[in-house]
């Protein structure tokens, strides 16, 4: 597969067609996903003031949702030993847009309740499907593109930001902008699921093979926890920046309300920024240094923030922030996957992508709530520079970024040739 240098190395796959459309496919299913997440968290306070839902039951239901989704993170781990990972994620997409479509369309807390369970339990087997796939489509490809994917989400994320601002603004019922966006694009996510690709023919094996393999190739925690730490600061990080940014700029920087809402925009944008030519920077220097360079440059935007004497010194941090936390999450999921294929063989990463993916959960719940307690205690100022640790811990957990030797030499497991171009349908 490709050295570190990104120079094709002896075994490196044809880009077969097939592969092709499974990027692709993939791609569109992390973008579909942007959106829909998107739609749900911009639209809170309209999800409160339709359903009545009070201040103190409102954290209720937003933790719900994270709990929800790391139990089906959990759950897919053990689902991916008889089921193909493309599979659980063909029909997890629709529901997570038909939950969202429950979300803006009832009218009693009951069924919010059933829609944002629903929701959660789908996102957790979705996310923990799709970087599955990810993973082993690089393995594949035998370059560095898990970037790309999550810059595909980050789209996703900002044109349904976007969608919600046109909602928000032209006074639209909730179910009147989720409606549109359902309807275009649960049917393209189920066309294109079609060319999801399996990564070395797991998907033609057997229930009883995949049943085997997946009890024997699993990862301990001990191993994991490196990253799983990784995974959990960088999305500290990020909660941080969704729910903290608006009220930070104006409570504390004494910007305007207009111009509060600029910070979480800014983010996104460079965030998209990054994603999109992160994959080339891990190509050029490796994941190590992409990794380093991310969690100093982001520590650096969170203490720009705290520093910061006004609104756009403070804006000048989160633009920082962007660039910074997008590589971490993204290289964590490769990590895990090339350690479990460096230690059982490819084709089991499944399982270390979804242990993995239960402390996203686990960063976004710790996030905000820790922000708070510690502003509330003892400064905003002050409690930014919590995350700002939190990520530089990131640089001592940095060689677990690096590809381990194998019998093939090079850091790099060799493809198995003769199941590339195998996709979900068993082209």
């Amino acid at each position: 597969m490709d050295l570190p240098t990104g120079k094709p190395g002896p075994y490196a796959p044809a880009m077969t067609d097939v592969l092709r459309r499974g990027r692709a496919s993939l791609a569109f299913g992390f973008f579909a996903q942007g959106v829909a997440f998107a739609l749900l968290v911009t639209r809170i306070p309209a999800i409160q003031d339709r359903y009545g839902v009070s201040d103190a039951l409102l954290p209720v239901f937003l933790a719900a949702v994270p709990i929800l989704a790391g139990v089906g993170s959990v759950a897919t781990e053990r689902l991916v030993r008889r089921v193909r990972p493309s599979r659980l994620l063909r029909w997890s997409q629709p529901v997570v847009l038909l939950a969202l479509l429950g979300v803006g369309a009832g009218d009693r807390m009951a069924g919010l309740a059933v829609a944002l369970a629903a929701f959660g339990l789908a996102v957790g087997v979705l996310d923990a499907s799709m970087n599955m796939l990810g993973v082993s489509l690089q393995r594949s490809y035998g370059r560095s593109i898990m970037l790309g994917f999550h810059a595909t989400y980050s789209l996703g994320g900002i044109l349904g930001a976007s969608l919600a601002w046109v909602g928000a603004h032209g006074d639209l019922a909730l179910w009147v902008s989720y409606l549109p966006v359902v309807v275009v694009l649960l049917p393209a996510a189920l066309a294109g699921s079609r060319w999801y690709v399996d990564g070395d023919g797991v998907g033609g094996k057997s229930a009883e093979e995949r049943s085997r393999k997946g009890e024997a190739a699993g990862v301990g925690f001990k191993v994991l926890l490196p990253l799983c730490l990784v995974m959990t600061f960088a999305y500290i990080g990020d909660s941080t920046v969704s729910n903290w940014s608006a009220k930070y700029l104006q409570d504390v920087l004494g910007s305007s309300e207009q111009l509060a809402t600029v910070p979480y925009n800014v983010y996104m944008v460079t965030t998209l920024v990054g994603r999109a030519v992160g994959d080339f920077g891990v190509r050029r220097f490796g994941a190590v240094a992409v990794v380093r360079g991310g969690a100093v440059v982001a520590a650096g935007g969170f203490a720009v923030v705290a520093a910061a004497p006004g609104a756009w010194v403070g804006m000048l941090g989160f633009t920082l922030l962007g660039l910074g936390l997008c590589v971490l999450v993204p290289q964590t999921f490769a990590a895990a996957g090339r350690l479990a294929d460096d230690r059982h063989g490819p084709g089991a990463s499944d399982a270390a992508v979804a242990r993995l993916n239960v402390f996203n959960y686990v960063g976004f719940l710790v996030g905000s709530p820790l922000v708070g307690a510690l502003g509330d205690a003892w400064s905003y100022r002050g409690a930014m520079l919590v995350p700002m640790v939190l990520v530089l811990v990131t640089l001592v957990y940095a060689r677990s970024f690096e590809a381990q030797p194998d019998r093939y030499g090079g850091g790099h497991e060799r493809p198995r040739t003769a199941d590339v171009g195998r996709g979900s349908n068993g082209v």
